[in-house]
This record gives C-alpha cells, sequence and structure tokens, in this order.
C-alpha cells in the first residue's frame, strides 16, 4: 500500500511534488517574461543586413547597408533578409530552451520542448 499522500514506488508525498511542481512553473512563467522583453539580432552577407527579434518572435528591426540594396538583384537582397531573420529566430529558439532546461533539470528537451499535459 502507498504511503499517505504518494504513489506506489514514489519516494515522498504528493504535497511535496505539488510544491516543487509549482515552484517550477513560477521560475518558468518569470523566465518566459524575462525572455519575451529580450532581443536577438544576427546578420548575413557579411554584415550588409542584420535583423533584430524579440522574444515575441516579432522582428523588430531590420538594417541594411546602401550598397546591398540593387534595384537590378531584389532577390539577394531577400535572401539576406531570411537567412538574418532565421539565424535571430534560432539563436532566441536555442536561448529560450536552455533557459527552460536548466529550470526544469532537461524535462522539456525530454519531452520535446513541451510537456504532454
Amino acid at each position: 500500500m502507498a504511503k499517505r499522500g504518494g504513489f506506489p514506488g514514489m519516494p515522498g508525498n504528493m504535497g511535496n511534488l505539488m510544491k516543487q511542481a509549482q515552484k517550477m512553473q513560477r521560475q518558468m512563467e518569470e523566465k518566459t517574461k524575462e525572455l519575451e522583453d529580450k532581443t536577438w539580432e544576427a546578420s548575413a552577407g557579411g554584415g550588409v543586413v542584420t535583423v533584430t527579434v524579440s522574444g515575441k518572435k516579432e522582428i523588430s528591426k531590420i538594417t541594411l547597408s546602401p550598397e546591398v540594396v540593387d534595384p537590378e538583384d531584389i532577390e539577394t537582397l531577400e535572401d539576406l533578409i531570411m537567412a538574418a531573420t532565421n539565424e535571430a529566430y534560432r539563436k532566441m529558439e536555442e536561448e529560450t530552451a536552455q533557459a527552460m532546461d536548466n529550470i526544469t533539470g532537461g524535462l522539456t528537451s525530454s519531452f520535446g520542448n513541451g510537456f504532454p499535459f
């Protein structure tokens, strides 16, 4: 028979487990808010295109060097903007995942960056 407040095969009591889960949830909410206010920047084409994104997954700034603006070659400019944007998002996602793994002890990556419930 399980101990009062526990599960068969699990040490400790349910109250302790719930307190730990609530603490982890608070920490994740605080870190999420902190990351939403942060920005990440990436460049492409040797720095001729720079894109800044926020933790809210919004582009907050795009900087273009005048020499990259060529009306005869719009495709290259489009590719550079896309590359810089994708890299900035990759940096943001990587830092966010690492921050959540630090809080959860790696549970978020075990469940594909999210809990199954």
